[in-house]
């Protein structure tokens, strides 16, 4: 047998062997909206579509495959990666399928599309009143230099959680943690690195993880990823908003508030003291391969670039495929990702922050990424 034969053949195995398997909905059927133009059924899926689901926040109508944008064109096995690792923390009605999608990490584009016509539905994703078009943004990881020890440029702290932070609830904000002595002295040995600018760890504070290429006391440095311990309880409130409101400046961009900042530098700290949320950080060392991935999200999995989604939770569960699709202008999108993460701006049913991975120009995109977009869950089948 060659081996197309045997990879057919493979796959014949896979999508059989779990036929008796009944995969149930987590959401209760809702009557059926007035119906659209749909259209035909790929080859492999039935002709007949089930009826809407209604999580929480969002409304999902059944599809045929061919509504999907770009479906025959997507590099699959980029978002197989992505799968694999939600998979290390499966949702239950997604479980039954990870052994199949482990062995499909090795298949063919062909076959692997194949698969998810025959074992998955999808669903459009709308929110309220059947508005189907929403919002892309992005979001990413940052990476900068820092240091053990301050010193040499080298001023800002970036802080492990305080002994007393479960007690003192809210704790202090970021105006007082900067100035009131019984905050500095609650934090005193709590610092895990310093940066050299505020900038930089406030977007540190935003992103709530980031690279750091650490210079240690005896002079070496490695790679090291700090990650989100915790809050100091406090509102966020967004210091590019503020500038927009207060008439300072027209690009709210991260080098826009950089070029503000820089032709203000005695307002700097009155600028960042209109967010009083403050973010404490655990350091975690990177080898390899976990230089590969960006930080665990809110699925408690690492996040793949380019693959992986932040979404409200009560409208696509964590590990779910998503068919996303955005015309642009910036970053036009046509691919399957995964949901594996949320965010406090991401609400609603048609919202998405798209990671996009690490490094400047990450960065650079994430602060302008701002796009209309579609959704499209995809379910387990229910089998006969």
């Amino acid at each position: 047998m060659n081996a197309s034969l045997l990879r057919r053949a493979l796959l014949a195995l896979i999508v059989g062997s779990l036929a008796a398997c009944a995969s149930r909905p987590a959401f209760e059927p809702t009557p059926a909206r007035p119906p659209r133009v749909e259209v035909a059924p790929l080859p492999g899926e039935p002709a007949a579509l089930p009826g809407p689901l209604a999580p929480p926040r969002s409304h999902w109508v059944a599809v045929h495959w061919g509504e999907l944008p770009g479906f025959a064109d997507d590099a699959l096995y980029e978002a197989w990666n992505a799968w694999i690792k939600s998979c290390e923390r499966p949702a239950p009605v997604f479980a039954p399928l990870c052994s199949e999608v482990r062995q499909l990490s090795i298949a063919t584009g062909e076959e692997q599309r194949a698969w998810l016509v025959s074992r998955l539905q999808p669903y459009r994703i709308e929110g309220a009143g059947g508005a189907a078009d929403g919002l892309l943004t992005g979001y990413f990881e940052p990476e900068y230099d820092a240091a053990r020890v301050p010193g040499n440029g080298f001023s800002v702290p970036l802080y492990a959680p305080p002994a007393d932070l479960a007690r003192h609830r809210p704790w202090y904000s970021r105006q007082e943690i900067d100035t009131l002595p019984q905050a500095q002295a609650a934090l005193a040995d709590r610092a895990i690195a310093w940066l050299r600018d505020p900038v930089e760890a406030m977007v540190l504070h935003i992103q709530g993880s980031g690279r750091l290429n650490l210079l240690e006391e005896g002079g070496t440095r490695r790679l090291v990823r700090v990650a989100y311990a915790g809050t100091n309880d406090r509102p966020y409130r967004s210091i590019g908003r503020w500038l927009l409101d207060q008439g300072l400046v027209r690009d709210a961009t991260w080098p826009g508030i950089r070029a503000w900042m820089a032709q203000n530098p005695q307002r700097v700290n009155e600028l960042l003291w209109t967010n009083p949320r403050y973010v404490f950080f655990r350091e975690e060392p990177m080898d390899a391969l976990d230089a590969a991935f960006g930080p665990r999200g809110a699925q408690g999995v690492p996040l793949t670039p380019g693959r992986s989604i932040a979404v409200d939770k009560a409208s696509i569960p964590y590990g779910t495929p998503v068919w996303l699709a955005s015309p642009g202008p910036l970053v036009p999108l046509s691919r399957l990702v995964l949901a594996q993460d949320t965010g406090s701006a991401i609400v609603g049913a048609v919202r998405a922050d798209f990671f996009l991975g690490w490094g400047a120009q990450a960065g650079e995109t994430a602060g302008r990424l701002k796009q209309p977009l579609r959704l499209w869950a995809l379910w387990p089948r229910q089998q006969n």
